[in-house]
């Protein structure tokens, strides 16, 4: 028994460093992807797209259907998929080949990563052993973004950039033999209702229309009939969404009355603006680095190292901040400390140093967004029912993904225009810093919403921080 628990919780350490790794160590190649593959300026971001949109637009699904159909099958058919699309997207010859396999990762990781987390809580119910088991899974979550970068990097320059796809097939395969050997096909935990497969694609598709209509006014204006077109059939599928969960005679996805919690929906907010400040942030500074400065792959991964150690130190700060400080001063000040970071990296130049424009502001927006993370989770599932409570952190995650390409799509389309047709290192700089200083921007709103929406709650006491569960991707904790 004992040794069926060790091998469910190195399969699940597998798939979440796996996960978190794939958020961050493409971001590094695109340079170079859009070199080998002929991407244009805003084509590129569809890299980023494509994963957050179906990650996030299905995830939820992904937790309902490992609770009616079996979690270890519902992690075994998703990390067949996730491997199979990370193996097809390294073999890519043109952008849509790419951008339809990072699609398939996103559905994949979508059904992968709640089954996984819900077989971990399963498995380790309570005591010191799962307290072990969700620091190593809490490891190798930050494992995976710090070192995606460097290993981004890395491949990217001595290997090419196929191989920050193809580094998920070994890993998958390997989290595959462990699942199929160590977890028990126990039998499903709930049968209730169908999941809502409808409402998950109205919302998948709306989303998804919606970014493809923002980032496309390179080409056809605001006011032109095939953006407005666009945009009207987007908000058509999302308000059909809407009407299916509140009439569909399965099990909806997101109960309405869920947002009318304060907290749920005031977390949710600010979650949307940090994902999307992050997420474009991210993306600019990565292309400054390399188009602008001329840094190579493999340095250019290093060099992000000081932010994701930067976000350890705040993630470790919070805590101990928490039992002073109430959930929502962290909250405003992580998102103001993170905004003038991001400011500060607003006044890149092409002549500019690594100490001024990188780690300087690096080390100042990442102890800030550290800073967010943990307080964040507890408002978000505060005053929630115990039945809501993996919706309630579900939702959380799946606002992050798509505020990330949201943001990227608004930020990025607003750089390209300022960019304008003429590339030199002073344009692309030009829209970077303008992307860069609206990140800074939509953190000023996100610490103005949690200073209006959310309840000065008091801290919490120690020992009484949230269970780990909580920072889950939509699976309820048994």
């Amino acid at each position: 028994m004992r040794n069926r628990a060790g091998l469910t919780l190195a399969a699940v350490a597998v798939v979440q460093f796996m996960v978190s790794l794939d958020l961050s160590v493409v971001n590094v190649g695109l340079p170079e992807i859009a070199a080998g593959l002929g991407f244009g300026a805003v084509g590129l971001t569809w890299v980023i797209h494509a994963y957050a949109l179906t990650f996030g637009g299905l995830l939820l699904l992904g937790g309902k259907a490992a609770d009616r159909y079996g979690r270890k099958r519902v992690l075994l058919l998703g990390l067949g998929l996730f491997g199979l699309a990370s193996l097809v997207g390294g073999f890519a010859r043109e952008p849509g080949q790419l951008v339809a396999a990072r699609a398939a990762q996103g559905v994949g990781a979508a059904a992968l990563a709640p089954a996984a987390l819900a077989l971990l809580t399963a498995t380790f119910p309570a005591g010191r052993a799962r307290v072990r088991a969700f620091g190593v899974w809490s490891a190798m979550n930050a494992a995976g973004g710090a070192l995606g970068v460097l290993a981004g990097g890395l491949l990217t320059q001595y290997a090419g950039w196929r191989w920050v796809m193809f580094v998920n097939v070994p890993m998958a395969l390997c989290a595959l033999a462990l699942a199929w050997r160590g977890v028990t096909a126990a039998p499903p935990t709930a049968r209730g209702g169908r999941p809502d497969v409808l409402g998950a694609v109205l919302a998948t598709a709306g989303m998804t229309l919606l970014v493809f209509g923002v980032v496309r006014t390179d080409r056809y204006p605001w006011s032109s009939p095939v953006t407005v077109t666009t945009l009207a059939v987007a908000a058509l599928l999302l308000a059909a969404f809407v009407h299916v969960e509140r009439t569909t005679a399965r099990e909806p996805l997101l109960r309405p009355g869920l947002l009318a919690n304060r907290s749920v929906a005031g977390a949710n907010a600010y979650n949307l603006l940090v994902g999307a400040a992050m997420a474009a942030a991210f993306y600019f500074v990565s292309l400054h680095i390399q188009r602008v400065l001329g840094t190579g792959p493999a340095l250019t991964g290093l060099m992000f190292l000081p932010f994701a150690l930067g976000v350890v130190a705040g993630s470790v700060l919070a805590v101990r901040l928490g039992y002073r400080l109430a959930p929502r001063t962290l909250l405003v000040a992580g998102a103001l400390l993170t905004a003038a970071g991001f400011a500060w990296f607003g006044r890149i130049t092409p002549d500019g140093t690594f100490a001024t424009q990188v780690l300087g502001p690096s080390v100042v927006a990442s102890v800030g967004f550290g800073l967010c993370l943990g307080p964040l989770v507890s408002v978000a599932t505060a005053g929630v029912a115990p039945g809501e409570a993996g919706t309630a952190s579900g939702l959380l995650t799946s606002s992050r993904q798509i505020g990330a390409s949201l943001g990227l799509a608004a930020l990025g389309t607003a750089a390209d225009h300022r960019t304008g047709g003429t590339i030199t290192p002073s344009t692309l700089d030009a829209g970077y810093a303008l992307g860069l200083t609206l990140s800074a921007a939509l953190l000023t709103t996100a610490a103005l919403i949690a200073l209006t929406t959310l309840h000065p709650t008091r801290p919490q006491a120690p020992g009484k921080t949230p269970d780990p569960t909580t920072a889950l991707t939509g699976s309820t904790a048994e």
